[in-house]
């Protein structure tokens, strides 16, 4: 029992330190600043400390980018004061105990001692110490002056040019992402890598302060040492001048060398880090590529250093050998690497001639692999609009697109592929191009450090300007120098910049092509996406034999909503609904009305007001007769229409048009409610003449529920005396 409890304890204290290893060595470092430690354990830490620091140093080393070791900072803080613990430790040590003159102290620290007698030679000749000492100082310059210095310095501007670059790199990265070259998910990743270097080079210039303090610390206590030494030498431990001077001064050296060894191999550490390269190659392998650029470099290297053997025989044979020898070594190794680099240049040489015989001789996969395929989308730009990409320019067009793409997610539950920004010189200077799948959809003028100006009725007085339409909506409007832009502001006027002009024209534009731009692939990032949180309802409309659909049935009906700009965002209804039917019918527009059935409440909502009110006007019954009368549906399975011959086509032109027009007048949504057996017939059929028209059926208003109420402001109907439109 007994035993199994110890067992117990045992596994419940090493849980603690495995979880608690850097708090619990924090502690330990912080006690070090302050409580007497025992020799044998500052000699322990002390060989520690040279282990970390060559660990540090070679991880640096092996570590191809800078920013994949985050933790430099925090580990180059954690390891200076480490450092400093234990010097400050060594010291009490060194002037706390006695010290022995003619030889090791055991009261001493074991590894400041084995050093001091490294450099100093161990006896008692005053000339090695002093030389030791020189060495010393002159290892302390070199870390001052050269390493800690230039590392602070390479810090400081790493981050500067960093945190200076980071939007000009957020910026390229939205360019590519709008220009298709990377998904959303690698830029993602690349902006959350940019971040990433940002934060650690700054963190870095802050981090290589501590280096240098630790450096200056580092002196500080090697004078302690000295001074104090020397006086507790001879004032407590009774040791003559030249004794206490001695004896201190090679404990000195040697805690000296043990506390900047580690502090040394820090520094280089810390300037190796910053310096480090933006490649993903280790730096063994990028200095090999480096070096072996060209052999005939090394062969030059031999050639000189045999002639300055051979102008050397008259001061000393060894030289001349020694200098002959290492020449015909360096000539040897550059004349292999100029050989192999010659074989390889002539494989190259070699694969592409047959490279381009091959396309030479067949006619047809290079030609199709030359031709590229045509962007989904695409915004063609003239000369004078190009500042409105350039990075260096701020790149407002950029930022926008990145937004319409999203707000198109949101807004349409439509995935819009990537937008492909390119100049076209046969464009007029101001004029841009946005096309789908090569066929131009849209194209408009714009002017460059003007603003356009539109009334919308808050206007208080009238300025004059260049007069022009704004692309998106067709209002009239002005375009006025940016000087005039306060002008018009009090005045009332709607004013715009270049930018958001043409991100609204686009946004249009997408929404009114919506069903174009959807394509199978962008149904199927759809669908994958729903699969990861809904793959019951993908799985049975994918995969069940009762209803099994392609991604082009699912297209079909998506496109039909997306026609009427029913967003498609609620995908998980969506796939519920043709779930539910599929069984019973594969029709397209069947499943389409159905589908916006399920989506009542939602695409009532879309036309209701703010109090939910929901006004409209009705279909006569004659008038639904006369269109269900005329039905066609093909045999193909395309969409139904109404073949009206001429007199019942000029009828109903005339009811819908006394209908549109009583509705627009009075300020409300031209929308129609009528059956939904002939609801399409009905849009179809005055989609052309009114586009903006709005066609609901009755059971789209009646599974709203009581969430939207109805006013009916009147009937469109035909009467024997002509057309009317009743009860508005």
């Amino acid at each position: 029992m007994a035993e199994e409890t110890r067992r117990v304890n045992n596994a419940a204290v090493l849980n603690f330190l495995e979880r608690n290893v850097i708090g619990v060595a924090v502690v330990i470092v912080a006690l070090f600043l302050v409580i007497p430690m025992p020799k044998a354990l500052i000699d322990i830490t002390m060989a520690l400390n040279i282990a970390f620091s060559i660990i540090i140093l070679l991880t640096v080393m092996y570590t191809p980018r800078a920013t994949n070791f985050t933790s430099f900072p925090r580990i180059l803080l954690f390891a200076t004061l480490f450092g400093l613990g234990i010097n400050i430790s060594s010291t009490r040590l060194i002037l706390a105990n006695p010290v022995n003159p003619r030889g090791l102290s055991q009261s001493q620290s074991a590894m400041v001692q084995a050093f001091a007698n490294i450099v100093t030679g161990g006896g008692r000749d005053a000339t090695p110490v002093v030389i030791g000492f020189v060495i010393f100082i002159i290892l302390i310059v070199v870390q001052v002056v050269v390493i800690t210095k230039g590392a602070t310095r390479v810090s400081e501007v790493a981050a500067r040019f960093s945190l200076d670059s980071m939007n000009t790199k957020m910026f390229d990265i939205d360019s590519q992402l709008n220009s298709g070259a990377i998904t959303e998910e690698e830029a993602r990743l690349q902006k959350a890598a940019v971040r990433r270097e940002s934060d650690f080079y700054s963190t870095m210039d802050g981090a290589s302060k501590f280096v240098s303090g630790n450096v200056k610390a580092g002196i500080f206590i090697t004078v302690v040492n000295l001074l104090g030494g020397f006086a507790v030498g001879m004032a407590i431990n009774n040791m003559s001048a030249g004794d206490a001077l001695l004896s201190y001064a090679k404990l000195t050296i040697g805690d000296g060398l043990m506390s900047q060894i580690p502090s040394l191999m820090l520094s280089f550490a810390t300037g190796l880090i910053v310096t480090g390269s933006s490649t993903d190659e280790p730096f063994d392998k990028e200095l090999a590529h480096n070096f072996t650029v060209d052999g005939h470099v090394y062969e030059i290297v031999g050639a000189a250093l045999a002639v300055m053997g051979i102008a050397f025989v008259s001061n000393g044979a060894s030289a001349t050998v020694l200098l002959i020898l290492l020449g015909a070594f360096f000539f040897f190794m550059g004349y292999r690497l100029a050989r192999s680099q010659q074989r390889e240049k002539a494989q190259q040489t070699a694969a592409a001639a047959a490279a381009k015989g091959k396309t030479q001789t067949g006619c047809g996969p290079s030609d199709a692999a030359s031709i590229a395929p045509l962007d989904t989308l695409s915004l063609e730009l003239g000369y004078a609009l190009i500042p409105l990409v350039d990075k260096e320019k701020g790149a407002e067009l950029l930022e926008r697109i990145t937004r319409i793409r999203h707000e198109s997610a949101l807004d349409m539950g439509l995935i819009v592929p990537p937008i492909r920004i390119v100049d076209n010189m046969t464009l007029d200077p101001n004029e841009y191009s946005f096309k789908i799948r090569g066929i131009e959809a849209g194209r408009s003028k714009i002017r460059l450090g003007y603003y356009m100006c539109m009334n919308t009725g808050m206007v208080t007085e009238e300025i004059q300007g260049e007069r022009t339409k704004d692309p998106a909506f067709g209002m009239p409007a002005i375009w006025l120098p940016e000087e005039r832009r306060a002008e018009a502001e009090r005045n009332g006027y709607t004013v715009v910049d270049p930018p958001t002009i043409i991100a609204t024209h686009l946004t249009e534009i997408i929404k009114a092509h919506a069903a174009e731009i959807l394509g199978r692939q962008e149904v199927s990032a759809i669908i994958n996406r729903i699969k990861e949180t809904n793959s019951v309802v993908v799985e049975e409309v994918l995969n069940s034999e009762k209803c099994k659909f392609s991604y082009g049935d699912i297209q079909k009906v998506l496109q039909a909503l997306l026609e009427e700009r029913v967003s498609i965002r609620n995908i998980v209804v969506i796939l519920e609904t043709l779930a539910n039917y599929g069984p019973i019918t594969h029709n397209t527009w069947d499943l389409t009305e159905k589908v916006r059935e399920s989506l009542g409440l939602q695409i009532c909502k879309q036309y209701a007001d703010d109090d939910n009110t929901l006004r409209v006007m009705s279909l006569s019954q004659d008038l639904s007769q006369m269109l269900l009368a005329h039905r066609v549906q093909p045999s193909d399975g395309s969409e139904p229409y109404a073949a009206l011959d001429p007199v019942d086509s000029r009828t109903w032109e005339k009811a819908f048009y006394s209908g549109y027009n009583a509705i627009r007048n009075k300020g409300f949504l031209p929308v129609v409610m009528c059956a939904s057996a002939i609801r399409r017939l009905v849009w179809n059929a005055t989609k052309r003449e009114m586009p903006d028209i709005i066609i609901l059926s009755d059971r789209e208003i009646i599974s709203a529920g009581r969430s939207i109420k109805v006013e009916v402001l009147g009937e469109i109907a035909e009467e024997k005396a002509g057309v009317t439109v009743k009860n508005v």
